[in-house]
């Protein structure tokens, strides 16, 4: 008689990331792409929706609040969150479901967890057949963005009554750019999206987003900042001050101890353990861009174009 012995061991644990045991896994250049079926495509904030075909960021922003997300799929919230993209492959399908069932009227902000015209757009093409749905609806949306990509879609957005772009432009000094947002375009470059847009019928206002404490906060950044967001034709205006949520503070602060440690004990002092600036600072250096605003002929709307007068705040967004 034979017998089959039982193994002695337990088969050895999938080391892989979690989401790499539930995707379809593709590289591109250096990207690594996982296709994902999304189980929803809107997700509830503060500010009403959220709509988002990928999670991470090939742009690399250092200061990007959205990092913490890829800690819960198994990777990290550095590099990983720069060149592991998730892509939300059926999302037009269960936006169009969504809206029909789940969607309360409420604005839509496209674009939350991650540029929604970064490269990988290029490959994917997600955004024209959610463009078309929110049109469809009669949804009114607002796409946020640092990408010229956005141009090839800019009839579509034209054509939907209640669409909106926001670019943002935080400082134009391209040498802090370089550093800190080492995979978007330049300033001059968001700048003439910005008139770009607008000339071709899409709304466009700026997110000064985010101003950076100590780096480029100064008087006469800040108005050469406005000064040339205004001359770019901008509807809207509307500041921010760098917030350090988990995930981003930890890869933010590193970046400053390398390329300016004299600053870090200032940051400790101004952050402490929140992820928001000492109140007073903030609601300081908001009074001085507004002030700035206002004298070049802008606000944090003009009441022909309205836009959303704030960045959604990050709540935690379906994963996938």
């Amino acid at each position: 008689m034979r017998w089959d012995a039982p193994p002695l061991l337990a088969a050895p644990p999938d080391a892989r990331p979690r989401i790499e045991r539930s995707a379809l896994t593709r590289v591109h250049g250096a990207l690594t792409c996982y296709e994902v079926q999304a189980r929803t495509a809107l997700d509830r904030t503060p500010e009403g929706w959220a709509l988002s075909p990928y999670r991470g960021c090939a742009q690399a922003c250092r200061y990007c609040s959205v990092r913490r997300g890829h800690r819960y799929l198994g990777l990290d919230a550095e590099g990983d969150f720069d060149s592991r993209i998730v892509v939300r492959t059926n999302i037009v399908r269960r936006l169009r479901a969504e809206l029909g069932s789940r969607w309360d009227g409420e604005h839509i902000t496209v674009g939350v967890g991650g540029d929604c015209y970064q490269g990988v757009e290029e490959v994917y093409r997600l955004m024209p057949g959610l463009v078309a749905a929110l049109r469809e609806a009669g949804a009114p949306f607002t796409v946020f963005t640092k990408s010229r990509l956005i141009l090839r879609d800019a009839d579509l957005l034209a054509a939907a009554p209640g669409a909106g772009a926001v670019v943002s432009i935080a400082f134009v000094d391209d040498r802090i750019r370089r550093s800190v947002e080492p995979g978007a375009p330049s300033a001059q470059k968001r700048l003439e999206l910005v008139a770009e847009l607008n000339e071709r019928g899409v709304a466009c206002g700026v997110a000064m987003a985010p101003i950076l404490p100590l780096l480029t906060d100064s008087p006469d950044q800040l108005a050469a900042t406005v000064r040339r967001i205004a001359d770019s034709g901008a509807v809207s205006v509307v500041p921010h001050v760098l917030r350090l949520p988990p995930g981003a503070r930890e890869w933010y602060l590193a970046w400053l101890g390398e390329h300016h440690p004299t600053l870090v004990p200032r940051y400790a002092e101004l952050y402490g353990r929140s992820a928001d600036a000492e109140p007073g600072y903030v609601r300081g250096l908001t009074g001085q861009v507004l002030q700035l605003a206002a004298r070049y002929g802008l606000g944090p709307t003009r009441p022909e174009q309205p836009l959303p007068l704030a960045l959604p705040r990050q709540a935690q967004l379906t994963l996938l």
